[in-house]
């Protein structure tokens, strides 16, 4: 049975890296079965128009970050409201939240597990616990695995892990004491956003 974080990827037509290290194995939904999910699937055409390209893009990022519409729509709409460029301001919105800087940081295999493990109360920032994933980060905040939860199994195998791991050019990684630090603001080139946000200012600005 295929894993509904794998029929978002097959909708979407690519990888959207949600299961961690299956999305690098055989195991992929995408390598496995290409197409769209269903029993007509392969046969389905994808939608061609101006529209159709905008609102697969944007399921794209809502699928990528674990939004739902109601709370994306009101990110892009802080975004718009600020200095700067809607797409860079909306960029560096979902970059900073604390369950993103989790997975960016090799702390989780993806962001669902990062929201997860957030939830339960495995992080600071600070030195201040926290249990909220949409909690905005900001230049010099440190986040780190709680003393109390870093023995957990979760967390066994994790600093061999992340002496493979580089993060972002805008945060720091302290590997051995399991924490990290939001360097800078970060610019829209270093977040190496793999999608096409513009599109999304065009479709919400119709």
């Amino acid at each position: 049975m295929i894993d509904p974080k794998c029929h978002q990827c097959r909708h979407a037509g690519e990888k959207l890296f949600l299961k961690g290290a299956r999305c690098f194995s055989p195991k992929c939904a995408i390598v496995r079965r290409v197409g769209p999910p269903g029993v007509h699937g392969a046969k389905r055409k994808r939608a061609g128009s101006e529209f159709g390209v905008q609102l697969q893009e944007k399921q794209k990022v809502k699928r990528s970050y674990g939004l739902r519409e109601r709370q994306f729509r009101k990110y892009f709409e802080t975004a718009s409201k600020s200095k700067g460029e809607t797409s860079a301001m909306l960029a560096r919105i979902l970059e900073t939240r604390l369950d993103n800087i989790v997975f960016r940081l090799g702390f989780s295999g993806s962001r669902s597990q990062a929201r997860q493990m957030v939830g339960h109360g495995h992080f600071t920032v600070n030195g201040r616990r926290v249990d909220v994933p949409s909690i905005q980060v900001k230049k010099g905040d440190v986040v780190a695995i709680r003393p109390q939860s870093a023995s957990k199994k979760i967390f066994t195998d994790l600093r061999a892990i992340l002496k493979k791991h580089e993060p972002p050019v805008w945060l720091s990684l302290d590997k051995e004491n399991l924490k990290g630090q939001v360097e800078k603001v970060p610019g829209y080139d270093e977040m190496e956003m793999p999608f096409n946000l513009q599109l999304i200012t065009e479709f919400y600005s119709k």
